[in-house]
């Protein structure tokens, strides 16, 4: 578990909350003493992301109307969009699973996966509270995870009608405690700085510092 709170950015008060995250109902099933499963986190869990996306997206997408917002939220808290998400931190191989679910795969499932992720949220989010379960949620539905919001992919696009140009990012900071990490990067264009950007993580200073740059250029508002 230590592992996963060093992917994460952040030690757990109540290491109990982490574990049953983790726990599936198949392991308490066949565990041999009463202990916790992770279903009831679950259940607090997708209402936490909910409410984190959609004030996300609420204060993002300010000219949006209810309908865009909604689909957007329903493409970010889908068991595709989490199964995606828990990939990203390896959660799957630190699932307690029963000897049946594991041998069925389960440490691949995608529901298995997801609702997993939704537990690790709301035990975040008990822990450490509200801005606590934010800072882990928001780099995972801030970097490019759709199309129209991929300005890392919308940059390259631009610079390869060029096959002489170059895109690079270079990290030039980071700080802030380990719940709540702010990465400063830069984009370079050839040997040129053509924008910077901050973000929760890598990935999404990336994003931010690929938006400026096509910002000052005019493509994007």
């Amino acid at each position: 578990m230590h592992q996963l709170e060093t992917i994460i950015g952040y030690t757990f008060k109540d290491p109990t909350l982490l574990e049953t995250a983790l726990t599936h109902t198949s392991f308490a099933n066949e565990s041999k003493t009463p202990i916790h499963h992770n279903e009831r986190l679950e259940f607090l869990g997708d209402s936490v992301l909910s409410i984190v996306v959609a004030d996300h997206l609420f204060h993002q997408w300010k000219d949006r109307p209810e309908g865009e917002l909604t689909r957007a939220r329903a493409s970010l808290v889908c068991e595709s969009a989490l199964y995606e998400f828990a990939k990203e931190i390896d959660l799957g191989s630190f699932l307690r699973l029963g000897k049946g679910e594991e041998r069925g795969g389960g440490r691949h499932r995608p529901s298995v996966v997801s609702d997993a992720f939704e537990a690790l949220i709301a035990a975040l989010y008990l822990d450490g509270g509200i801005e606590v379960a934010r800072s882990f949620i928001l780099p995972f539905i801030t970097e490019g995870k759709t199309a129209e919001a991929d300005y890392k992919t919308q940059l390259q696009e631009v610079i390869q009608q060029n096959p002489e140009e170059r895109l690079r990012y270079e990290l030039e900071g980071e700080d802030g405690p380990d719940h709540d990490k702010r990465f400063s990067m830069a984009v370079y264009l050839n040997s040129n700085l053509i924008g910077r950007g901050v973000g929760h993580s890598k990935k999404a200073a990336e994003q931010a510092a690929a938006k400026e740059a096509l910002r000052l250029m005019g493509l994007v508002d």
